[in-house]
């Protein structure tokens, strides 16, 4: 932990910080509805395409030379990167610029297709918020998560990482963005609604069937 840096930078990334917290007594006031069914499916979708963004980030590391072993197992790549843990960061500058022009895009397609999930699976603004927020938190777990299933990487919470490139590269250390995301998904869980929202809507549905007398 020698090693350890307590700001992301930009400055401005560190106010995602707040994200988790914000969350918590906006939605403490106005509890979003969120069935245990509408939790399950979209953490399964935001877990397999963590998945998906982390196999594109070991295909890149391949593309730039910052893969070595990759013609062979998974294993040989875990071996023969070990010492090139905490150079991720040097990714961008090894970048082409018609793969990073890609990337950019890619990011921002990423984002729109979260956002995407979020409206189709809600109505209410709120419920939205909260969906899109539970997605991108297990999304952003989901893809470390991968990463280090697969290549053994990140080594260390300290490891340093670029997050995103849009409008400028975010930068810091891999402990930042899970922590945010373990906090905004401890968030939804703690504020949702629970009760019968099936139940009760079938109910509601049903009386306003009945004609009256």
């Amino acid at each position: 932990m020698g090693n350890f840096r307590l700001l992301a930078h930009p400055w401005w990334v560190n106010l995602l910080l707040l994200v988790p917290f914000v969350a918590y007594f906006l939605f403490r006031r106005e509890k979003p509805r969120l069935t245990g069914h509408q939790l399950l499916t979209s953490a399964i979708f935001a877990l397999s395409f963590g998945f998906v963004e982390g196999a594109v980030a070991i295909y890149l590391g391949a593309a730039v030379g910052l893969l070595p072993g990759y013609a062979g197992t998974l294993r040989d790549v875990a071996r023969l990167s070990a010492d090139l843990h905490g150079q991720e960061i040097l990714h961008l500058s090894n970048l082409p610029p018609s793969l990073l022009t890609v990337e950019v895009f890619r990011e921002a397609a990423t984002m729109l297709m979260l956002l995407s999930v979020a409206m189709l699976a809600e109505q209410k603004r709120g419920e939205r918020l909260a969906t899109f927020l539970w997605i991108f938190a297990l999304w952003d777990i989901g893809y470390y998560v991968a990463l280090r299933a697969t290549v053994q990487w990140p080594n260390s919470p300290t490891s340093p990482d670029v997050l995103f490139l849009i409008p400028v590269p975010w930068t810091s250390q891999v402990w930042f963005p899970i922590l945010i995301s373990i906090l905004t998904a401890a968030a939804i869980l703690l504020t949702r609604q629970r009760g019968c929202m099936t139940e009760c809507s079938n109910v509601e549905s049903a009386a306003d069937s009945i004609e009256p007398l």
